[in-house]
């Protein structure tokens, strides 16, 4: 539809459901803007219908030439309820985003419940965790090695500065991996998260006595739950195994190091979460490869591995691979999730994640449970998640 509006005073008239205006209109600029019309008439004086508004989608004007009466402005319209809808791109990719962590978070928790059931189903028939460990790290390797080959995904563009970096990151990544495996090998998969749960305790007192950073009371405090909650579910279980708890503590203390290490060294490098894992994935087991050869060695594996598919089976070699991929997928998520989000919102996922892996494992495998040691792990995931809301304050006003 094509209209023309000459300027002149504004007088404006209702007459029904319509109006008549006549005003004086300003040099437009190039763009788009609405009119309060449905029809217009081509005469002097503009109608304009008030009962469905115009959308303009382009603006012609002739200003080499103003008549003292008149500038003729020629305009494009077409009625607003058959256009196109307002842009709504942001609030669209910002539901997309969410979606995206939705999805990240559900399949992290997923993979790691797998991952957990295969790992301990394997270490009951193959009581190795060196091993074990080692196979992890080597088919995460060759899944991300293979990928940059194959251009699946794109390789990381690093430096001797960034290996360097991430040594001392690896060499905690590898403490911890293999003590927490070695703690899944003497007790219960839901035991050795629930002290796993307490890695909140030792990230803060680390970070006061050795690092000398002060908190405010209320981080303290929320340790407590914490320590107190394994403590009580430690007192309170039935298969109790020393090895098995040191193993989960050292395995927590290695993860703070590792998160320190991580905070410090990668500092302005630009690798994504999932090369960054890889990396990290490959370089532990540069690490962990010998160590594994001098404390259990190929002679024991060999007798093990014949031992266990003589008992199990061939579903024992389905085993051992589906506790290797998944281990590194569920990693691979994770670290990818933290491309998204927050490391606050990270910590309550991880606080989630033990619980979907505590309860799992409980209904797989038929762990016996006490009252009181159930309410030990309760109270320890409870103080992991007020911690996680505490710390996060905490950090919201130093950065504010």
């Amino acid at each position: 539809m094509i209209c023309t509006i000459k300027q002149s005073v504004v007088t404006p008239t209702i007459n029904g459901s319509d109006a008549i205006f006549r005003r004086k209109v300003q040099p437009p600029t190039r763009g788009s803007l609405f009119l309060p019309s449905l029809s217009i008439q081509k005469s002097q004086r503009s109608l304009l219908s008030l009962s469905k508004p115009l959308h303009v989608s382009s603006i012609e004007s002739s200003f080499a030439v103003p008549s003292k009466e008149s500038s003729l402005i020629t305009c494009k319209a077409y009625e607003a309820d058959r256009s196109q809808p307002i842009d709504t791109t942001e609030g669209k990719s910002e539901a997309a985003r969410k979606v995206k962590i939705g999805i990240y978070f559900a399949t992290w928790w997923a993979l790691n419940v797998v991952f957990n059931i295969y790992n301990k189903k394997v270490l009951n028939a193959f009581p190795y965790p060196w091993l074990t460990s080692t196979l992890s790290l080597a088919c995460g390797s060759l899944i991300m090695l293979i990928s940059w080959a194959t251009r699946i995904a794109e390789a990381p563009k690093t430096d001797f500065e960034f290996w360097k970096t991430l040594l001392p990151v690896a060499v905690a990544h590898t403490i911890g991996h293999v003590a927490a495996t070695v703690s899944m090998s003497k007790v219960a998969v839901s035991f050795t998260h629930i002290i796993k749960s307490g890695e909140p305790a030792f990230s803060v007192l680390v970070s006061r006595f050795l690092l000398g950073e002060t908190f405010p009371p209320g981080v303290y405090l929320s340790l407590l739950p914490i320590i107190g909650g394994c403590a009580l579910a430690a007192v309170t279980e039935l298969n109790f195994n020393m090895i098995g708890f040191m193993g989960a503590m050292i395995s927590n203390l290695a993860f703070v190091f590792r998160n320190i290490f991580s905070k410090r060294g990668m500092k302005g490098k630009s690798v994504s979460g999932m090369n960054y894992y890889a990396c990290l994935s490959i370089l532990s087991l540069l690490i962990l490869t010998p160590f594994a050869i001098a404390v259990e060695g190929p002679q024991l594996w060999a007798a093990g591995w014949k031992t266990a598919v003589s008992q199990i089976g061939p579903h024992f070699v389905w085993w051992v691979a589906a506790q290797s991929v998944f281990y590194h997928l569920y990693n691979q998520v994770s670290y990818m999730s933290l491309d998204e989000i927050s490391p606050l919102t990270f910590s309550i996922g991880n606080t989630m994640k033990r619980i979907s892996v505590i309860v799992s494992s409980i209904i797989i495998f038929h762990t016996p449970v006490q009252p009181v040691n159930a309410l030990g792990a309760a109270i320890a995931i409870l103080g992991t998640f007020l911690y996680s809301q505490v710390f996060g304050c905490f950090l919201f006003m130093n950065i504010v």
